[in-house]
Protein backbone atom coordinates (compact mmCIF):
# COMPACT_ATOMS: atom_id res chain seq x y z
CA UNK A 1 0.00 0.00 0.00
CA UNK A 2 0.96 3.53 -0.38
CA UNK A 3 2.46 5.17 2.55
CA UNK A 4 0.59 8.31 2.26
CA UNK A 5 -2.30 6.51 3.08
CA UNK A 6 -1.33 4.74 6.32
CA UNK A 7 -0.25 8.26 7.88
CA UNK A 8 -3.04 8.72 9.68
CA UNK A 9 -1.80 12.07 11.60
CA UNK A 10 -0.63 13.02 8.53
CA UNK A 11 2.51 14.92 9.63
CA UNK A 12 0.42 17.01 12.10
CA UNK A 13 2.46 15.53 15.13
CA UNK A 14 5.87 14.60 15.29
CA UNK A 15 5.86 13.00 18.27
CA UNK A 16 3.86 9.70 17.18
CA UNK A 17 5.18 7.02 15.21
CA UNK A 18 1.74 5.87 13.36
CA UNK A 19 3.52 2.61 13.29
CA UNK A 20 3.89 2.32 16.82
CA UNK A 21 0.64 3.20 17.90
CA UNK A 22 -0.82 0.29 15.64
CA UNK A 23 1.57 -1.94 17.08
CA UNK A 24 0.34 -0.96 20.45
CA UNK A 25 -3.34 -1.36 19.94
CA UNK A 26 -2.31 -4.79 18.31
CA UNK A 27 0.03 -5.63 21.50
CA UNK A 28 3.29 -6.42 19.36
CA UNK A 29 5.20 -3.84 21.51
CA UNK A 30 7.91 -5.88 24.01
CA UNK A 31 7.06 -4.29 27.91
CA UNK A 32 10.00 -1.42 27.12
CA UNK A 33 8.32 -0.44 24.50
CA UNK A 34 4.88 0.00 25.88
CA UNK A 35 5.35 1.45 29.06
CA UNK A 36 7.71 4.57 26.83
CA UNK A 37 4.69 4.26 25.06
CA UNK A 38 2.22 5.03 27.77
CA UNK A 39 4.81 7.52 29.02
CA UNK A 40 4.57 9.38 25.84
CA UNK A 41 0.48 8.91 26.16
CA UNK A 42 0.42 10.66 29.58
CA UNK A 43 2.27 13.67 28.34
CA UNK A 44 0.34 14.53 25.40
CA UNK A 45 -3.37 14.57 25.24
CA UNK A 46 -3.37 14.40 21.60
CA UNK A 47 -1.74 10.68 21.79
CA UNK A 48 -4.03 9.49 24.62
CA UNK A 49 -7.40 10.60 22.81
CA UNK A 50 -6.28 8.73 19.43
CA UNK A 51 -5.55 5.81 21.60
CA UNK A 52 -8.79 5.87 23.06
CA UNK A 53 -10.59 6.67 19.82
CA UNK A 54 -8.68 3.80 18.10
CA UNK A 55 -9.30 1.50 21.14
CA UNK A 56 -12.81 1.67 21.11
CA UNK A 57 -13.23 0.23 17.48
CA UNK A 58 -14.23 -3.08 17.99
CA UNK A 59 -13.18 -5.46 15.32
CA UNK A 60 -9.11 -5.16 15.38
CA UNK A 61 -8.48 -6.59 12.11
CA UNK A 62 -10.30 -4.00 10.68
CA UNK A 63 -8.07 -0.99 11.87
CA UNK A 64 -5.61 -1.04 9.36
CA UNK A 65 -8.91 -0.66 6.74
CA UNK A 66 -10.60 2.30 8.63
CA UNK A 67 -6.95 4.13 9.01
CA UNK A 68 -6.75 3.67 4.86
CA UNK A 69 -10.34 5.25 4.72
CA UNK A 70 -9.91 7.74 6.82
CA UNK A 71 -6.78 8.83 5.32
CA UNK A 72 -8.13 8.59 1.47
CA UNK A 73 -10.81 10.40 2.43
CA UNK A 74 -9.11 13.21 4.00
CA UNK A 75 -6.63 13.53 1.25
CA UNK A 76 -9.75 14.02 -1.19
CA UNK A 77 -11.36 16.76 0.74
CA UNK A 78 -8.07 18.61 1.22
CA UNK A 79 -7.57 18.31 -2.64
CA UNK A 80 -11.16 19.17 -3.35
CA UNK A 81 -10.52 22.26 -1.23
CA UNK A 82 -7.52 23.69 -2.74
CA UNK A 83 -8.32 23.28 -5.81
CA UNK A 84 -11.75 25.14 -5.19
CA UNK A 85 -9.75 27.70 -3.95
CA UNK A 86 -7.10 27.80 -6.58
CA UNK A 87 -10.07 28.19 -8.95
CA UNK A 88 -11.54 30.74 -7.14
CA UNK A 89 -8.29 32.76 -6.64
CA UNK A 90 -7.34 32.67 -10.51
CA UNK A 91 -11.08 34.11 -11.77
CA UNK A 92 -11.01 36.61 -9.36
CA UNK A 93 -7.82 38.28 -9.66
CA UNK A 94 -7.61 39.75 -13.46
CA UNK A 95 -11.42 41.22 -13.04
CA UNK A 96 -10.14 42.99 -9.89
CA UNK A 97 -6.92 44.25 -11.53
CA UNK A 98 -8.83 45.51 -14.96
CA UNK A 99 -11.14 47.05 -12.07
CA UNK A 100 -8.82 49.37 -10.40
CA UNK A 101 -6.73 50.02 -13.40
CA UNK A 102 -10.37 51.29 -14.77
CA UNK A 103 -11.13 53.45 -11.63
CA UNK A 104 -7.58 54.64 -11.71
CA UNK A 105 -8.35 55.92 -15.37
CA UNK A 106 -11.50 57.13 -14.42
CA UNK A 107 -10.27 59.36 -11.55
CA UNK A 108 -6.92 60.80 -14.02
CA UNK A 109 -9.43 61.42 -16.52
CA UNK A 110 -11.91 63.27 -14.23
CA UNK A 111 -8.99 65.38 -12.87
CA UNK A 112 -7.74 66.42 -16.30
CA UNK A 113 -11.14 67.79 -17.06
CA UNK A 114 -11.27 69.58 -13.85
CA UNK A 115 -8.06 71.15 -13.98
CA UNK A 116 -8.82 72.14 -17.32
CA UNK A 117 -12.03 73.89 -16.97
CA UNK A 118 -10.74 75.81 -13.65
CA UNK A 119 -7.79 77.20 -16.08
CA UNK A 120 -10.08 78.11 -18.18
CA UNK A 121 -12.41 80.21 -15.92
CA UNK A 122 -9.39 81.54 -14.35
CA UNK A 123 -8.39 83.34 -17.60
CA UNK A 124 -11.62 85.07 -18.27
CA UNK A 125 -11.33 88.38 -17.58
CA UNK A 126 -14.10 89.18 -14.65
CA UNK A 127 -15.98 92.48 -15.42
CA UNK A 128 -16.66 91.89 -18.61
CA UNK A 129 -20.46 92.14 -19.42
CA UNK A 130 -22.47 89.62 -20.49
CA UNK A 131 -22.77 88.99 -24.29
CA UNK A 132 -25.08 90.87 -26.54
CA UNK A 133 -25.09 93.66 -23.91
CA UNK A 134 -22.04 95.93 -23.97
CA UNK A 135 -22.13 98.70 -26.53
CA UNK A 136 -19.90 100.49 -28.23
CA UNK A 137 -19.19 104.50 -27.24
Amino acid sequence: MDDKLFNILSNSNKDIDNQKLMDYLSGKLSAEEKHEFEKQMADSDFVNDAVEGLEDVKNKKDLSVFVNQLNTGLHKQLEKKKKRKQKRAFKDQPWLYLAIVLLLLLIVICFIVIKKHLDTEKDLPKNLPPTGQHSLK
